[in-house]
C-alpha cells in the first residue's frame, strides 16, 4: 500500500533525498511537498551570479515544474506550514490547508540572523538568503545609489561583489579586524580586502553597527564611534541559524538544530528532519556535501534501511 510522506521545505537537501528515493522505489511513497517559496527547487548557491548577472533564474533550477509531473509529486508553492498536529500526523499550511502524512520529513533549512539594532525593521533592510531577497537587491540596485553590506563573511562579500557589478556604491562593514576571519588568516584577509577595495568597494573593519538611522526608509548606518555611513540600502549577512521554531511547536526534541539521530529520525518515530535545520550528533551543517549525505541516508531510511547511519 502506497504511504504518504509529506515533506515540509523544498530545498537542495530533501531535492536529493528524492531523487534517491525515486530511484530504487518510484511508487512506494505518494508525495506531497510544502514550500514556503512560490516557486520550484532551486540552486542556492548559485544565487550569486543571479545577482551578478552572470546567469538568470531559469539556469539554476534544479528541478522544474515537469519533474514533479513525471515523478506525481503535489507540490504546494507558496505554502508555509504553521503547525504539526503529531496526535493527527497532520500538517497545517498558512493557506489553511490541512494534509494528512504516514512520514512527515521537516526540510526547513535556516533562518537569516538579524542584528537587534534599532531600525533594523526600516524599509530598505533586508537579508541574502533566497531568490525574494535577491530580486530586492536587484530592484534597488536600479538607483546606482549607496548601499552598506552588514558582514565580511562569504554571503556578504558575495552580495557587496553583486551589488558593485551593478552599479552600486557598496562599503562592507565587518564587526572582526579581517574579512572572512573564520575562513582566511589574517594576512589573506587582508589581502583580500584590497582586492575588493581595487574593485572598488569600500571596506571597513572592526566595525560595530549601533543602529540603522532613516525616517520611514533607510539613510545610513551608525557605528559605534559616531560615524554614519549613508545608505538606501542595507544588507544583513551575518550568519544564519538553523530554522526550528515549527519542530519545537511541535514538541519535538531540539537543540541548536532539530535532534535526529545517524537515521535522520527525530524523537517522533514518524518524523524525520535533514539539511541546515537539522542536528545530528551535536552538529549543524550549511555545507552541501554533509547534506546531501543527509539526503542520501533519509532516503534510505524511508526505504526501511534500518543499517542506513548518517
Amino acid at each position: 500500500m502506497t504511504q504518504k510522506l509529506v515533506i515540509i521545505g523544498n530545498g537542495m537537501a530533501p531535492g536529493r533525498m528524492l531523487e534517491n528515493l525515486f530511484e530504487t522505489a518510484p511508487g512506494l511513497y505518494d508525495v506531497t511537498i510544502f514550500n514556503a517559496e512560490p516557486r520550484v527547487n532551486y540552486d542556492r548557491i548559485m544565487l550569486s551570479p543571479v545577482l551578478s548577472g552572470e546567469k538568470e533564474f531559469e539556469e539554476i533550477v534544479i528541478h522544474g515544474d515537469g519533474w514533479y509531473i513525471k515523478h506525481g509529486i503535489t507540490l504546494y508553492k507558496g505554502h508555509r506550514i504553521v503547525a504539526i498536529d503529531r496526535a493527527r500526523k497532520t500538517v497545517t499550511s498558512d493557506h489553511g490547508l490541512i494534509e494528512s502524512y504516514d512520514k512527515l520529513v521537516i526540510a526547513t533549512g535556516s533562518v537569516p540572523f538579524i542584528i537587534p539594532v534599532p531600525g533594523k525593521d526600516l524599509r530598505g533592510v533586508i537579508t541574502y538568503r533566497d531568490l525574494d531577497d535577491v530580486q530586492a537587491m536587484l530592484l534597488a540596485a536600479q538607483s546606482r545609489e549607496k548601499a552598506v553590506v552588514i558582514g565580511g563573511g562569504l554571503l556578504g562579500l558575495e552580495a557587496a561583489a553583486g551589488l558593485a557589478g551593478r552599479g552600486m556604491d557598496v562599503t562592507v562593514l565587518h564587526v572582526m579586524p579581517t574579512l572572512m576571519d573564520r575562513q582566511l588568516d589574517p594576512a589573506a584577509g587582508y589581502l583580500l580586502q584590497k582586492e575588493l577595495e581595487d574593485r572598488g568597494i569600500k571596506v571597513l573593519c572592526k566595525a560595530n553597527t549601533k543602529a540603522i538611522v532613516g525616517d520611514g526608509k533607510v539613510e545610513g548606518v551608525e557605528l559605534d564611534d559616531g560615524r554614519i555611513i549613508p545608505a538606501t540600502l542595507v544588507v544583513m549577512a551575518v550568519g544564519i541559524r538553523p530554522s526550528v521554531a515549527l519542530a519545537k511547536d511541535a514538541g519535538l526534541a531540539v537543540n541548536r538544530g532539530i535532534v535526529v539521530d545517524e537515521g535522520m529520525l527525530t524523537s517522533d518515530g514518524n518524523i524525520m528532519a535533514l539539511g541546515e535545520c537539522a542536528e545530528v550528533a551535536g552538529q549543524v551543517y550549511g555545507l552541501v556535501a554533509p547534506l546531501y549525505e543527509m539526503a542520501r541516508v533519509a532516503a534510505a531510511s524511508l526505504l526501511g534501511d534500518g543499517t542506513a547511519r548518517y
